[in-house]
């Protein structure tokens, strides 16, 4: 329980820029949290259904969000509610209780809550769910029905990755496994070193080029041989600078972002880097602090940042394209990409679309009070954002030809 209350601490202190704590009561311009100001709407968008996803996440720390494929959305509920629903009208297609996989709970048993965090995610016509137990669910597509399941050391609180015929999995012990993702076979595990002080988060691993690329808690990017598990190079990205262990907390949480030939990655203090796939040489490094989700889309990378300014940076050369700070301190998600614009969620339930080449407000929508604490997810130009009480939001654009009658009347699915 130390242990999580550490990583607790460090979570808050990082959001508002590891300051130390005022004693004051007046409140220091870097941690005011922006207020919703009115914008000159480009577009108006449109609800095109509303799901109820269990009773979400609460106010745990949680890594799930939607995940479009196969013409579905897959999510899930923190308690084990999963389940699979119609990318176009949100009707479920199935729904499984991960809590009770084996349906062995009697009438008058406790529900023991399964824990999801992280993903889900989908490959060879299985959709993956992990647990803070350390569990693994392979799950058909298609049906629900379980394929098979495992178990790993450790919590699981970032989405797994999927390549080749192997899912890798990262907890937040250090252990990083690879299984078979057709049958769950043990095909190899590393265990990585873990500092005493984390932050209250794991990268997610990524695949490419034949090797697994994940974030450490010590600040480092490695990759590893997908087919072995042997260790590759390994790049520092955070730079622990301060005298302190808790300024001296530089965790690379984010998921690794493969282009061609380069990843980029973030540390929560310290840099954004460019590294050159092969080798692991460093292109460019710039000073960035964030620990959300990163986005490419031609030559620009999208970044959120600490204190919840968003950046479009050029991916060559890592020179700042704009900077969007009117979003401070309102725990902004990691932006995606949706056409021309870049969107992002923030605590009050508000996603936010800018445009791509000027970083302006353009549009806004409203989901849930509750608040938004992960990246939308984006197909077929459609967002798909669901807030921490559970409610999942299909969102589009209001056609603009369309009268002030027809877009105040757009049918609006609500599916519970």
């Amino acid at each position: 329980m130390e242990f999580f209350n550490k990583k607790l601490i460090a979570v808050c202190l990082i959001a508002v820029g590891l300051t130390a704590c005022s004693s004051t009561d007046d409140e220091d311009d870097s941690q005011r949290i922006a207020e919703i100001v009115e914008i000159d709407e480009k577009f108006q968008t449109q609800t095109l259904w509303i799901k109820n996803i269990g009773s979400g996440v609460d106010d745990y720390f949680s890594k799930i969000k939607p995940h479009p494929a196969y013409g579905k959305v897959f999510t899930a509920s923190r308690e084990g509610d999963a389940v699979a629903l119609d990318a176009q009208t949100g009707e479920t297609i199935w729904s499984v209780d991960l809590s009770d996989i084996d349906d062995e709970r009697g009438y008058f048993d406790e529900k023991i809550e399964a824990l999801i965090n992280g993903g889900p995610v989908s490959g060879i016509n299985k959709v993956f769910y992990t647990t803070e137990n350390g569990e693994i669910f392979a799950l058909n597509a298609e049906t629900g029905e379980l394929d098979w399941q495992s178990k790993v050391k450790g919590e699981i609180i970032a989405a797994p990755a999927i390549d080749s015929g192997i899912i890798v999995v990262n907890t937040a012990s250090g252990i990083l496994k690879a299984f078979n993702a057709s049958n769950g076979e043990e095909v190899w595990e590393v265990v990585q070193d873990v500092p005493a002080l984390t932050l209250r988060g794991t990268s997610s691993p990524t695949i490419a080029a034949g090797g697994v690329i994940v974030g450490t808690p010590s600040g480092e990017v490695t990759v590893y041989i997908l087919e072995k598990g042997q260790q590759g190079w390994t790049v520092e990205v955070g730079e622990a600078t301060g005298s302190t262990e808790l300024q001296r907390v530089v965790d690379v949480d984010t998921t690794p972002v493969v282009y061609g030939d380069k990843i980029y990655s973030v540390s929560s203090r310290g840099n954004l880097i460019a590294i050159e796939l092969r080798t692991g040489r460093i292109l460019w490094k710039r000073q960035y602090s964030s620990y959300a989700q990163m986005a490419i889309a031609g030559n620009n990378l999208y970044l959120t940042d600490v204190s919840g300014h968003v950046y479009a940076i050029d991916r060559n050369n890592g020179l700042e394209r704009w900077s969007q700070l009117g979003l401070s301190n309102r725990n902004v998600t990691g932006p995606v990409i949706e056409g021309q614009y870049v969107v992002v969620g923030d605590y009050q339930g508000y996603l936010h679309w800018l445009e791509q080449e000027t970083g302006d407000i353009v549009a806004r929508h409203y989901i849930d009070g509750s608040g938004i604490h992960t990246t939308p997810s984006v197909s077929n130009n459609i967002v798909y954002s669901q807030s921490r009480d559970g409610q999942l939001q299909a969102v589009g654009h209001l056609d603009p030809e369309q009268g002030p009658i027809e877009r105040l009347f757009h049918n609006i699915k609500i599916l519970f």
